[in-house]
């Protein structure tokens, strides 16, 4: 059974003082029989007290406020996290009870809030695709392997092409994302077919193995199968999540899970870093330089005075 330490730093810098920062973080790695948290450290500027709660999908949420002036908020999370290997499941070639059953589930707890589709105008091009045109002559299991590959082969690895704001519309025009990215589009095209789906926020560990994501939080989806369960797909990298990935937090999209996100009273000159470090149990560790970001004004207009200061600008650099 694998063990990670993982240590996860945002720190924000202000070009002058501001004020009355209140935040949630979702940097509580998820407690199942298939992860035990060993040990789990949260630093934050300040010292502000930190209330937990658990929330509609039962991840663990921090909230907290910092009201004194300062110049930098850092948050440092360091976690000891001991990843369980899953029996993978085995196709049984049943599709129409398969099928049959997900038609019979898709409007009860917990499935109905996994199978909405989001907002996307592209259906029409994605009914083309031969997986979901012909997805009754697929067992369930082979329907969303087969589109966490087709988002992976035709969707090219590119953290320079989005941001935040990006929608899906876009991501599906350009071809090109991040893990973010490639999971929203596989989240849609899975409900598309009536497969609940739900995304998932947290970091993957491949010690050198190549895998996509290392040195940043790490997105992913999950899919409920049945006769098995909910099945970790990750389309970043074309495999199925078993002991190399650490779960955060699940729910319908992005906007469930931020890692962190929070409104201050100042300046809207700030910058942004952040920085994942993943150890091993053989001593050696995987990090890269910390991401940073001086956001621009938003395309939308909104004013910045008291603006959020992760929402907008500064998820994305969070999941890559």
């Amino acid at each position: 059974m694998p063990r990670f330490t993982i240590r996860h730093i945002t720190r924000y810098s202000y070009d002058e003082p501001v004020r009355d920062s209140a935040n949630q973080v979702i940097l509580f790695p998820l407690k199942d029989e298939y992860q035990d948290i060993i040990k789990h450290e949260l630093s934050i500027s300040g010292e502000p007290l930190v209330e937990v709660y658990q929330d509609y999908y039962g991840n663990s949420v921090g909230t907290f406020t910092y009201a004194e002036p300062h110049r930098e908020l850092v948050i440092d999370s360091r976690k000891e996290v001991q990843v369980t290997p899953r029996l993978l499941p085995v196709d049984t070639g049943n599709a129409a009870a398969q099928w049959q059953h997900l038609q019979e589930v898709r409007l009860t707890y917990p499935y109905i809030d996994f199978i909405r589709l989001e907002n996307f105008t592209a259906i029409d091009e994605a009914l083309n695709i031969d997986i979901i045109r012909l997805h009754a002559s697929y067992t369930v299991l082979a329907a969303a392997t087969g589109l966490n590959e087709y988002v992976y082969k035709n969707f090219t690895y590119d953290k320079a092409v989005t941001d935040v704001e990006t929608t899906i519309d876009e991501v599906w025009k350009l071809k090109a994302g991040v893990c973010q990215d490639f999971a929203h589009v596989l989240l849609v095209l899975l409900r598309m077919i009536n497969i609940p789906a739900r995304y998932v926020s947290g970091y993957v560990c491949p010690n050198k193995s190549g895998l996509r994501g290392e040195g940043a939080t790490h997105a992913w989806v999950e899919a409920f199968i049945p006769e098995y369960g909910w099945l970790g797909l990750d389309p970043t990298n074309n495999c199925l999540v078993n002991d190399q990935h650490v779960r955060l937090a699940v729910g319908r999209n992005f906007s469930d899970v931020s890692p962190v996100k929070g409104t201050y009273k100042g300046t809207r000159h700030h910058t942004l870093e952040v920085g994942v470090t993943v150890g091993y149990e053989d001593g050696s560790s995987s990090t890269e330089q910390p991401s940073k970001m001086v956001p621009q004004p938003s395309k939308n207009n909104e004013p910045a005075a008291s603006t959020n200061s992760y929402r907008l600008h500064m998820e994305m650099m969070q999941q890559q």
